[in-house]
């Protein structure tokens, strides 16, 4: 089996484990991102993140802690096969001689460039899976005609690409969707491969045990959120919003809205749940895609 269809193979196998892990947490720091702003003198319909998972659960049940699901599972054997594939071709372009380890710097820059690669990709899932997610918290702006019900996520794709411009309205959002995934993934990687080399006590780290690489999975999945958060923040708003009556023109007027409206707290909100996801998840991620690629040789 080639290094192409291990990477492919191995990256599928990781990317489910971080979906099951994972997608109740961001499902509810969707919810929090994407609440209307209360009126003035009136409390926000989620209180916090386990205000969310109660409001969630009485009103959907356990399901709807796992709305939106679908889309991220359809095409999560794409996303990691070709995050950790360009990854991995990047490794093989920046090595000096087959199998010499990269240093950190190294592992940066093939996070970074597998960002570009998966930019594409995620912009149009995310879109699905947060407007699945976000329909019940807009659903008090209802009268304003902003929420829109779907019936899942063909039918959220139906009817973007019915009335919001075609492909073209599937990747709205793609800039600050680079704007995350590039330095996101940078960071994650690079962080990866350097608490691997401090668990190893060198660049060799073929021998890390599965404890060592559960704790570098999760702190490196913990520092891409916590690097580009208000990044996310801005693309769910702009991926929720109203196409024919538009709150936002653009990322940067999204960004500045947000910190007028709501201070710099508007571009953490839904934080907690999105750290709290992110290491278990990024865990088992890695533990998945290194235990795979190693059984395959």
């Amino acid at each position: 089996m080639g290094d192409v269809l291990k990477d492919l193979t191995s990256g599928t196998v990781g990317g489910a484990a971080q979906l099951i892990c994972g997608h109740p947490f961001d499902t509810i720091k969707v919810k929090l991102q994407s609440q209307p702003v209360p009126p003035p003198g009136k409390p926000p319909k989620y209180a916090g993140a386990m205000d969310a998972v109660r409001q969630t659960i009485a009103a959907e049940g356990p399901r709807g802690l796992y709305k939106g699901m679908g889309a991220p599972l359809a095409t999560v054997a794409a996303f990691n096969a070709v995050l950790f594939t360009v990854r991995g071709q990047l490794e093989v372009l920046l090595r000096s001689e087959p199998g010499a380890p990269l240093n950190v710097n190294q592992q940066i820059i093939c996070g970074a460039g597998a960002g570009v690669a998966v930019s594409i990709l995620a912009c149009p899932t995310e879109l699905i899976k947060c407007r699945l997610q976000a329909q019940s918290a807009l659903a008090d702006s209802a009268a304003a005609g902003v929420a829109v019900k779907y019936g899942g996520p063909m039918d959220v794709a139906k009817q973007v690409l019915r009335s919001e411009g075609g492909v073209r309205g599937l990747f709205k959002g793609l800039v600050p969707t680079l704007a995350r995934e590039v330095p996101g993934n940078a960071a994650m990687f690079g962080v990866y491969e350097a608490l691997k080399q401090y668990f190893a006590g060198g660049p060799d780290t073929s021998g890390l045990g599965r404890g060592s690489l559960i704790v570098a999975g999760g702190l490196a999945g913990g520092s891409f959120w916590f690097s580009v958060y208000p990044t996310d923040v801005v693309k769910s708003v702009i991926q929720v919003d109203d196409y024919k009556n538009p709150k936002y023109n653009g990322s940067i007027d999204a960004f500045r809205k947000i910190l007028a409206a709501e201070g710099v707290k508007g571009l953490y909100k839904g934080f907690g749940p999105a750290m709290a996801r992110s290491v278990p998840a990024n865990a088992a991620c890695f533990l998945a895609y290194e235990v795979t690629r190693s059984s395959l040789g």
